[in-house]
């Protein structure tokens, strides 16, 4: 079963790469948060092919339908989303979908259609004979499947699945700005062998300590701004013009290039996680970890800690708080307020055009080369949105959770005369 998140706030999503549309529910949204689908759009169009110059050319609009979830007394205002049709003729049915509305509580789901699609370019990896592409699903997904996958796109493995990841986790980051003032960004820090000098991480916890744990909305504003203005997503403008010319260089080759992604939440609320089992930490390594592509997730200093002493990697502790972040903002999987940080590795994209030895389905050796398709150079350009939806996903379950354990007798009940604890 495909869920993300979970228990209290969790993401089911379901659609092929190349299939008619990408749907998805979202469960656990608590009632009373008035939700724009204009807000969601802006992270979709994010996320979507053709947003970066140096990702796949394929080009989709990916505008977000809601179908349910979100109520209001103004039913044009509700009712005012795209315009939703089935059949041709007299036979057609119309609706529209939901713009704007308060969350009911109830599951919300939300469909993307795929247009932009060019499923003959996959002919080469169909059926028994199909020709497999090294590092990619090919393979293990058709034995799997007992030879029935969607082979158009990558189908079910195609990082077009990952609009789920941005509806759920843009309502998750929406509603935590909304709580406890939490912003999510994300810096691409290395492509291939060009690396970052000038680290998001950094900058943020600067201004964490500089404004007493709380970094003004306005600063906040103008370094997504900023980053949005970059011609790759980070916060080294002089990196990210060198990392342009390298993926342009080989995009040229043929060939595609490895990246690593931070991930860096602030005004974080304190408390959110759990030890062992539910560790808040074991979660977002897993669901960082999890996403396409990855081969490394680090929280914090990382895997550097491995050659400190406790004396140096220990942060200090006064009555305002941690005065370093070797912890990453986690300490036992628990949140300590300060800067919740990570780094992710990407592998390099799996689909070049450079010649590579596999195989058929059916394990004949051959001398593989690819005849068609539209590829990321660099997965990392356009994954930094979907690593920080993953991370708000987590991060509310993890809020929502620690308040299931405060038990207040007010919320129960339903006339003003009813007994009560006091």
């Amino acid at each position: 079963m495909e869920i993300l998140g979970g228990p209290l706030y969790a993401v089911a999503g379901a659609g092929e790469s190349h299939g008619p549309a990408i749907t998805t529910i979202v469960f656990g949204c608590p009632p009373g948060f008035y939700l724009r689908a204009a807000d969601i759009q802006r992270y979709l169009d994010r996320r979507r092919p053709g947003s970066n110059k140096h990702g796949t050319p394929r080009r989709e609009d990916d505008t977000v339908a809601i179908l349910s979830g979100l109520y209001q007394d103004n039913i044009e205002r509700l009712t005012a989303g795209p315009a939703l049709r089935l059949g041709e003729g007299e036979d057609a049915q119309t609706t529209t979908a939901y713009a704007e509305g308060y969350t009911t509580g109830e599951p919300i789901a939300a469909v993307v259609l795929s247009t932009a699609k060019k499923s003959a370019d996959y002919a080469q990896f169909t059926g028994g004979q199909g020709e497999v592409r090294p590092g990619h699903t090919d393979l293990v997904k058709h034995y799997k499947s007992l030879g029935h996958v969607d082979v158009r796109g990558g189908g079910r493995s195609s990082y077009r699945s990952t609009i789920s990841d941005v509806i759920g986790g843009s309502l998750a980051r929406l509603l935590l700005a909304e709580l406890f003032g939490v912003a999510i960004f994300s810096s691409i820090v290395q492509v291939g062998p060009l690396q970052a000098a000038n680290r998001l991480a950094d900058h943020l916890e600067a201004l964490h300590q500089q404004h007493g744990g709380v970094i003004p909305p306005a600063l906040l504003d103008e370094l997504e701004t900023q980053l949005l203005q970059a011609e790759i997503h980070t916060h080294d403008a002089a990196f990210a013009r060198a990392a342009g010319q390298l993926i342009k260089q080989t995009r040229i080759d043929g060939d595609s290039l490895g990246a690593a992604v931070e991930v860096v939440a602030v005004n974080v609320p304190a408390l959110a996680g759990d030890p062992l089992y539910q560790s808040l930490k074991l979660r977002i390594m897993g669901s960082l970890g999890g996403l396409n592509a990855v081969q490394g997730v680090e929280v914090g200093a990382g895997f550097a800690v491995a050659g400190r002493r406790g004396s140096e990697n220990n942060d200090p502790i006064r009555s305002d708080g941690y005065q370093r972040n070797s912890h990453g903002g986690l300490i036992g999987g628990i949140t300590t307020g300060a800067p919740l940080v990570c780094r992710v590795a990407f592998k390099p994209t799996s689909t070049i055009v450079k010649p590579q030895l596999s195989v058929r389905k059916n394990l004949e050796e051959i001398d593989f080369q690819l005849q068609k398709g539209r590829h990321d150079p660099c997965v990392g350009v356009r994954a930094g949105v979907t690593l920080e939806s993953r991370l708000a996903i987590e991060l509310l379950n993890a809020v929502l959770m620690h308040q299931a354990q405060r038990i207040d007798p007010a919320q129960f009940r339903l006339f003003g005369g009813q007994a009560g604890a006091a």
